[in-house]
C-alpha cells in the first residue's frame, strides 16, 4: 500500500501545473458540455450557460437531489471502479421521485474517469458535465466534475482555485434554476491531512463568502471535507452555514449512523485511523434539506483478478473506494407575498 501511495504521489507531482490562466481565490469561468445526439460529440455551451438552457420548462421540478462520492485514485483499474460507482448511482437515481432532479459531484477523479463518463450512455441521456478534460484542474492528475441534471436550467459555472493549498484544490460551482430561484451549487476536496498552518478552515471560508453572493437564492456545497480535526467540527456554525446531517437529527459522534470514511479503507488504515464523517453537505440561504443519507457501502469490483491485487494491496475487500458517498434532498423554501 505504500509502494501505491509513493506512485501517486509521484504521478501527482509530475502532472502539477506551474504556470495557469486563472487567478487564485477568483471566479474562472469555465464551459459546461451537452452532449449532442445527433452528432455524438459533447459541445461546449461557453462560460454563460444561460442561452442553452432557455428551453428547458423544469415546471414540475420541485427539489434537487445532490449525490456526493469521492472514488480514490490510488487504486488501481480506475475505469472498473468508476464504472461500478456511475452504475449504482443510476440505480438510485433511476428510483428517485420525477420531481427531484439530481446533481452528482465526484472528487479524485482522474482523466479516465472522464473519458469513461464521457462515453456512458445513461450520462450523455440524462446529464451535462462541467469537465471533459482536465484543463481546468490545478492538478493536472486528478480533480472534480460535476454532472447536471438535464431538467435543470444551467446558468453559469465557474472554479475557485484555492491560493491556500498544497494539494492543488479548488471549488466547483454550478449555478442552476430551481422553482425560479437561482441556486449555487459548489463541488469540493478540502485539503486532506494534519497538515500546519491548517487550510481546510480558509478554504471553507472562501466557499461560504461565494455561497452568500447577495444574487443567488441559495446555496450548497458537498464532497469531501477531509474532517479529521476539533475544528472540522464547527466549520459549518463559523461561516453561518447549516450542516445537512446535524440538522436532521444526526449525532456528530454516531460512528455507526454518520462516518464516511475508514470502514472501506486499507486494513492497516482504518486500524489506525479509525473511522470519521470526512463527506458532508452544508448549505444556506432559502434552501432546505428534507433529506440526508449515506449509500454505496459495500461496492467492489467483479473481475476475479482485479479483485485480488486489490485485496492483495490491504484491503478486507475488493471495494472501489474508501469513502461512502452522501446524498442529501434539497428544497427551496419559497416565501409568502
Amino acid at each position: 500500500m505504500d509502494e501505491l501511495v509513493q506512485r501517486s504521489i509521484q504521478a501527482s507531482e509530475a502532472k502539477k501545473r506551474t504556470a495557469v490562466p486563472w487567478e487564485y481565490d477568483k471566479p474562472w469561468k469555465q464551459p459546461c458540455y451537452a452532449y449532442s445526439s445527433s452528432e455524438r460529440k459533447w459541445n461546449a455551451s461557453g462560460p454563460d450557460n444561460s442561452t442553452s438552457s432557455a428551453h428547458i420548462d423544469n415546471s414540475t421540478t420541485r427539489s434537487i437531489t445532490l449525490l456526493s462520492h469521492n472514488i480514490d485514485f490510488m487504486l488501481p483499474f480506475a475505469d472498473s471502479r468508476m464504472n461500478a460507482a456511475v452504475r449504482h448511482l443510476e440505480t438510485l437515481i433511476s428510483a428517485l421521485d420525477r420531481s427531484t432532479a439530481s446533481v452528482i459531484f465526484l472528487q479524485e477523479c482522474v482523466a479516465s474517469d472522464l473519458t469513461l463518463l464521457a462515453n456512458d450512455t445513461w450520462v450523455q441521456q440524462n446529464f451535462t458535465l462541467t469537465d471533459t478534460g482536465t484543463e481546468n484542474w490545478q492538478s493536472g492528475h486528478y480533480g472534480t466534475v460535476t454532472l447536471i441534471d438535464n431538467r435543470l436550467p444551467l446558468a453559469s459555472c465557474f472554479r475557485i482555485h484555492f491560493s491556500q493549498t498544497n494539494m492543488q484544490r479548488d471549488g466547483l460551482f454550478v449555478n442552476v434554476l430551481l422553482q425560479q430561484k437561482t441556486v449555487r451549487l459548489c463541488n469540493t476536496h478540502l485539503e486532506s491531512l494534519a497538515f500546519e498552518p491548517a487550510m481546510r478552515p480558509p478554504q471553507m471560508k472562501l466557499l461560504a463568502q461565494y455561497m452568500k453572493d447577495a444574487a443567488v437564492d441559495g446555496a450548497a456545497v458537498a464532497g469531501d471535507f477531509n474532517a479529521i480535526q476539533d475544528f472540522d467540527r464547527t466549520l459549518h456554525r463559523e461561516n453561518g452555514l447549516k450542516d445537512a446531517y446535524l440538522e436532521l437529527g444526526g449525532d456528530e459522534d454516531d460512528a455507526e449512523g454518520g462516518h464516511t470514511w475508514g470502514q472501506q479503507a486499507s486494513t492497516t488504515n482504518r486500524e489506525r485511523f479509525g473511522t470519521s464523517r470526512m463527506d458532508k453537505v452544508f448549505y444556506c440561504g432559502s434552501l432546505r434539506c428534507s433529506k440526508f443519507e449515506r449509500f454505496g457501502a459495500g461496492l467492489e469490483v467483479q473481475d476475479e483478478g482485479e479483485r485480488k491485487r486489490i485485496i492483495d494491496l490491504g484491503f478486507e475487500k475488493p471495494w472501489i473506494t474508501d469513502h461512502l458517498g452522501v446524498m442529501a434532498v434539497l428544497k427551496v423554501e419559497q416565501t409568502q407575498p
